[in-house]
């Protein structure tokens, strides 16, 4: 019976109107009631409710969806391996244990002092904080001289040592060498809590907007986009949230890193989405091309980011949408993310890295990857793929239910797309 209630829920994503609603609703009320005991069950539970969170059809499913994220801990069985895949990681109630960067470490301490702590089963190279140890602990040099397994923990442990102390004490390269595992419990930070607050919601009534031949072109042509720079306040508590967003996922973006919070611009695309872009700070900044990301955020729930380097009038653009919210409005999605980023650099083109369409990336090859950005107008930059993809469209006319074989569409990722906003 729950299996049943748990497909009969995941068959209402992209259902419309006030029945549907109830639907969804009622199934919500009855899976929130139900226990479930296989973890692969319980991730997909968790899902598909985060999705309904982010995609409601009416107040009732999103105050539902929110009853059973925010209790979803209670649920869990006592093994939490199941849940570290970072496509699925971040669930609450689980642990966070990896070696972030000096940055996100101390952000996230910044933030969750309580949370957070060295995990030392984990570190596999207990070794490398000897020169640290050697500086900072004097007394330690004794065992580091003469015992062939000095016990690092324990000199730490005595010399009062800790997260924070390490950050205070040692330079960002040097703690970044190290590659110290840390424990995070993220607690109200994970996917299933984290919501951006004072955020307009948007209930889904009606359907979602599909996929069309002259998208992109058509979003460029509607009215710009209102956009502005956060505060300072506001600034702190966005990148906050970002940084969040992405340790739960096991995920640093170089931006994410460094931003520059006197610059964070923050954009109302319309049905729920928030988005908020902003380049590194200035001794950040990388020498040859300027750089651009951001996160947006789909009724409150972070749902991707993006990722742009831009050289002389050209955007590259790495866009990344959540495993989970990719039933959504993935195209419109993107298009009006392209529309605010051309907005923002006036660039005249946009073009897509190999990886993000199959190069060395058996992912986009499984999703078809190229034939997203292909029929949003994309065009191979090597003129020499263009017999391939002719010869490919063309089967694709001819025969219904065609698929292109991974080992064609290796080829045809082999180099980049791209889309000319202007001739």
């Amino acid at each position: 019976m729950r299996m049943r209630a748990l497909d009969q829920l995941e068959a209402m994503k992209g259902q419309f109107g006030s029945a549907a609603g109830a639907r969804t609703a009622a199934l919500l009320e009855k899976l929130g009631r139900a226990k479930f005991r296989d973890p692969a069950q319980l991730i997909r539970l968790h899902e598909v409710v985060l999705f309904l969170r982010a995609y409601p059809q009416s107040p009732s499913v999103k105050r539902l969806a929110d009853q059973i994220l925010f209790s979803f801990a209670r649920r869990l069985p006592r093994n939490h391996d199941p849940f570290a895949d970072p496509d699925i990681s971040g669930i609450a109630g689980t642990i966070i244990s990896t070696n972030f960067s000096y940055e996100f470490a101390r952000s996230l301490l910044t933030r969750h002092p309580r949370s957070i702590a060295i995990d030392w089963e984990n570190f596999e190279h207990r070794e490398r904080v000897t020169p640290a140890l050697k500086r900072l602990i004097p007394e330690s040099r004794d065992d580091w001289a003469v015992e062939a397994y000095p016990d690092w923990r324990a000199w730490f442990e005595k010399g009062r040592g800790s997260l924070e102390w390490l950050l205070d004490h040692l330079t960002p390269e040097i703690y970044d060498l190290m590659e110290i595992p840390i424990r995070w419990e993220p607690g109200t930070a994970s996917r299933s809590h984290l919501r951006l607050t004072r955020c307009q919601i948007f209930y889904h009534d009606g359907p979602f907007i599909k996929r069309e031949p002259n998208l992109i072109a058509k979003m460029l042509a509607e009215p710009p986009i209102s956009r502005g720079v956060l505060g300072a306040a506001s600034a702190c508590e966005v990148a906050g949230l970002i940084v969040d967003a992405s340790a739960a996922r096991y995920r640093e973006l170089y931006g994410f890193l460094h931003p520059n919070l006197s610059g964070i611009e923050s954009a109302y695309l319309g049905r729920g989405i928030n988005v908020f872009l902003f380049a590194p700070a200035l001794k950040h900044q990388l020498p040859v091309r300027d750089y651009l990301c951001g996160m947006f955020f789909k009724n409150g729930v972070p749902i991707g980011y993006i990722e742009c380097l831009i050289r002389d009038t050209n955007m590259e653009v790495g866009f990344n949408l959540y495993y989970t919210f990719r039933d959504g409005e993935t195209a419109w999605l993107y298009a009006m993310l392209l529309k605010l980023c051309k907005e923002i650099t006036g660039v005249a083109s946009f073009s897509v890295d190999p990886y993000q369409i199959g190069h060395d990336n058996e992912e986009a090859i499984a999703s078809g990857a190229f034939w997203f950005y292909r029929k949003l107008g994309f065009a191979p930059e090597s003129k020499g793929l263009c017999p391939l993809l002719s010869r490919e469209e063309r089967k694709i006319e001819a025969q219904n239910g065609y698929r292109t074989p991974p080992a064609t569409l290796r080829k045809l990722a082999s180099g980049r797309l791209v889309y000319r906003t202007e001739p």
